[in-house]
């Protein structure tokens, strides 16, 4: 049930439609130079060559030792390395956590509505670059959009997108990073070499078998991950005891003494540093974005290779 859009806590399709207008303002703030002099004037903003294979051939002197062929080589037992040729149209994939946890925001707007925002601009920017869009939501069932080109491909992940944001009060299953994992299995099989896909994760779906299935996909692919956290992730609230609630239960969180606020800071700065670790091993480019982070800036800066993947330093009064 997609219910009725609630600023900053549930959007609708014309609240990601709009984010249309913004995509100058990223293609600006992503803009850098292609490390890949085949590119021409049509600069992606993902590492990565935007090739697809074409054939092996035996290792020269000088060739890359990430393209080694493993399988004609263990079948030959001579070296060979892999062949590609610029990738005629490319594809772009969203990957979109549907943990309860995306569900949650204390500044601006929920996790589950930046991830969406994020997604959105970059699948905008995507087809203006002629790209095909393709996402995968995570979930008991997996649902997944393969690609599509054009303004019918971008609409029909928009869509999706606003079906898949969770409902606001649901419990963990404990069963989230599963779900992840197998999202991004699905994600794989339908994807050609050379394509870039954007995750958008809660840092606690980011488990070791979820780390497996990135560094997976990362083997044919660009990656990029953002990783949504809210500002009270960042740095504690100030002292005082709070009432919390999940829209059917209230409890009482203390954080009035310094010890109380010193866990809380080391609790999330452990979690945020792991994930980011796991992402990394990966071959993942990672940032932190917190939830009252404009998107089109945070994007940018992911895609220039200049984001923030650390919480801020403050002293626990």
């Amino acid at each position: 049930m997609q219910g009725e859009a609630i600023p900053g806590v549930r959007f609708d399709l014309r609240e990601l439609i709009t984010l249309r207008g913004q995509i100058t303002r990223l293609a600006r703030l992503a803009q850098r130079r292609s490390a890949d002099t085949l590119s021409g004037a049509n600069h992606s903003p993902f590492r990565g060559r935007g090739m697809e294979y074409a054939e092996s051939r035996p290792y020269a002197s000088g060739d890359d030792v990430r393209h080694i062929d493993w399988r004609v080589t263990a079948r030959s037992g001579r070296t060979h390395t892999k062949l590609f040729q610029p990738e005629r149209e490319r594809t772009t994939a969203v990957v979109y956590d549907r943990a309860p946890a995306m569900a949650f925001g204390t500044r601006r707007c929920f996790k589950s509505v930046q991830a969406a925002h994020l997604a959105a601009l970059m699948l905008w920017l995507a087809a203006q670059e002629g790209h095909r869009l393709a996402a995968t939501g995570s979930g008991e069932t997996v649902e997944l959009m393969p690609p599509l080109g054009g303004r019918r491909g971008v609409l029909r992940v928009l869509d999706a997108l606003v079906r898949w944001q969770p409902p606001s009060g649901a419990q963990e299953s404990g069963a989230e990073a599963e779900h992840l994992a197998r999202a991004l299995e699905a994600l794989r099989r339908v994807l050609r070499p050379g394509s870039q896909v954007l995750l958008l994760l809660d840092p606690r779906s980011v488990d070791v078998p979820v780390a497996a299935a990135v560094a997976r996909l990362r083997a044919h692919h660009d990656l990029a991950a953002c990783l949504i956290v809210d500002p009270i992730e960042l740095a504690p609230p100030p002292p005082d005891d709070y009432r919390i609630g999940d829209g059917q239960h209230i409890g009482h969180l203390h954080l009035e003494a310094r010890e109380a606020r010193r866990r809380w800071q080391a609790h999330f700065s452990g979690l945020h540093a792991q994930a980011v670790e796991r992402l990394r091993r990966a071959g993942a480019r990672v940032a932190l974005v917190p939830t009252d982070a404009d998107p089109v800036d945070a994007l940018g800066a992911l895609l220039r290779g200049a984001a923030r993947t650390e919480a801020h330093d403050e002293a626990v009064a």
